[in-house]
Formats: C-alpha cells, structure tokens, sequence
C-alpha cells in the first residue's frame, strides 16, 4: 500500500491506474469502514481511501480535538484489507492559509435533520469531497447510508458538479445487538451500549407497521407514526434530535403516494449523538 502525502503525489499515482475506487473516512476506522473498502473493491482493482478529520464538519462545542485518531492501527487494516493507496493529507495541504472556499449545499438538502441541528456540517462536508473528488477524480466513490443525509447531499453534489463519478451507496454495518457501527460508539459505557440497541429496534418496529399498509390505508403524513416512536425512545432515556419519515431521494416529508421511504433518527444516548435510519420500499 503505497501512502501518499501530496496533491501530487496522489496525481501521479492516479495516472498509472484507468479506474480506480475512492473511499474517504476521518479514520479510527471499523467494520463498517472496511465494509466500504470491501464494496470499492467489487468494483476495481484499484483502491484508495483517505484519512482526514475535517475541520470544516465540525461545529462550535463538537469533538474535533477528541475525535479518536488511531493511524498505525489504521493503516494495518487498510493494508490486510488489500487497498492499495492511501491519502494522508493535512489540513494545510487541502485548505491552505487562507479561508476555504466553500460548496454550499442547497436548503432543501441541509436545511433539516442534521443540517439544521449542525449548522456548517454540510458545507464542511460537500467542500472537503469536492476537493478530494477534484484530486483523486475516482471513478467509484463509496458512502455508507448510516449519514443518509450525508449521502443524498453527496449524490446530488455530483450531479449539480457534474463529477463523472459513480456514488456506490453501501448498507449500514451492524454489531450483532443491530447497533450501527460509528467511530463514536466507542464513547458509550457498557450500559449506554445496551441502550443504543433500542433504536434499532424501534426502527424495525416501525418498518413493520409501515409495510403492512397497503396504499388505502396510507395516512396523508406519518406524523403520528414518527411521534410514537420518538415518544418510546424518550421513555428508554434518549434525547431525541429527531425522528423523521422522508422520501429516500428527496428527503423531503414523506406523504401517502411515496413509494421509497426512509426513517431517520439522530439520539443522544448519554452525551454520545446517534445516527441510524431504515429504508421502506413498497
């Protein structure tokens, strides 16, 4: 695995290659990290992922200086995981002296669920990939849909940038309990851990009552559905951001003619903030 440390050095190695698959992360990387490399490399031969912790993503009061930075650890899994480069850049490396340009998102994309409760988030988010696109220019791209959000606004980035790039979208990996893996699980005691588990379970309560309506039996909106669930995980001690029934593309409010649903929920279980979402296809 070669590691590469410069604009250019990744240019180079881009030359040698006709396709390759990108997969970026903030690194402490974990099943599901490896579940994205694993997908890249059904694809092509040839994978790179890049470790950065992204400034830009990360609002006033939120983790940046703690955000758990495990490099040797790392590279020894992308290495046994057969990717055959990885980006290290720094933060002056991609964004310079002076203040980054940003990639703004549109409303309709960030202006709700974690773009309303992390303001920035999205622009750090769309500016950092849009670099990264620019300087790897992949011809696959993996995203995991536990940042569902995050995915959406990446495919539509794509297609508003008119990137020639294939966004892979890739299943939520799951610890045994249904806990969707996260960099940050490792902030949960061993009691907190245990509580985690119920967001997956009422995200599959939900998905069952869901999929038992036929089109008649649709309500016009799914408010009463997203407050009883949201209702039984505050009884199980979680604060929730939100809990909310979208169209998978648009994320807009699901309604009755919908075919593609998503169900997204952002908890604090603890101190430690919670992402998890199930899709419904009728």
């Amino acid at each position: 695995m070669k590691v590469l440390k410069s604009v250019a050095e990744v240019r180079q190695w881009r030359k040698a290659h006709h396709e390759v698959a990108f997969v970026p992360t903030m690194g402490n990387l974990h099943a599901g990290h490896l579940s994205l490399v694993a997908e890249a490399k059904r694809h092509c031969e040839n994978v790179i992922v890049s470790i950065f912790v992204n400034p830009l993503q990360f609002g006033e009061g939120e983790d940046l200086d703690s955000y758990p930075r495990t490099i040797e650890a790392d590279m020894e899994k992308l290495e046994a995981a057969g990717v055959s480069a990885l980006f290290l850049p720094t933060e002056e490396i991609l964004y310079g002296e002076d203040a980054p340009f940003l990639v703004v998102p549109p409303k309709s994309l960030i202006g709700e669920l974690c773009g309303r409760d992390r303001p920035g988030h999205f622009e750090g988010v769309a500016t950092v990939v849009t670099k990264f696109f620019n300087i790897v220019t992949p011809t696959y791209a993996c995203f995991g849909k536990k940042d569902y959000q995050q995915l959406k606004v990446i495919e539509a980035l794509v297609a508003a940038l008119n990137f020639d790039i294939k966004i892979i979208p890739v299943d939520i990996e799951r610890e045994e309990s249904g806990l969707a893996l996260s960099s940050r699980n490792g902030y949960l005691s061993d009691e907190e851990r245990q509580q985690a588990t119920k967001i997956s379970e009422v995200l599959k309560v939900l998905r069952e009552n869901l999929l038992a309506l036929d089109l008649a039996s649709r309500p016009e909106n799914y408010h009463a559905y997203e407050n009883e669930a949201r209702t039984i995980l505050e009884r199980e001690g979680f604060v929730v951001d939100y809990l909310s029934i979208r169209e998978q593309k648009t994320l807009q409010l699901a309604t009755q003619k919908d075919q593609h649903l998503v169900v997204l929920v952002a908890a604090k279980c603890g101190k430690t903030r919670l992402l998890d979402n199930i899709e419904i296809n009728y």
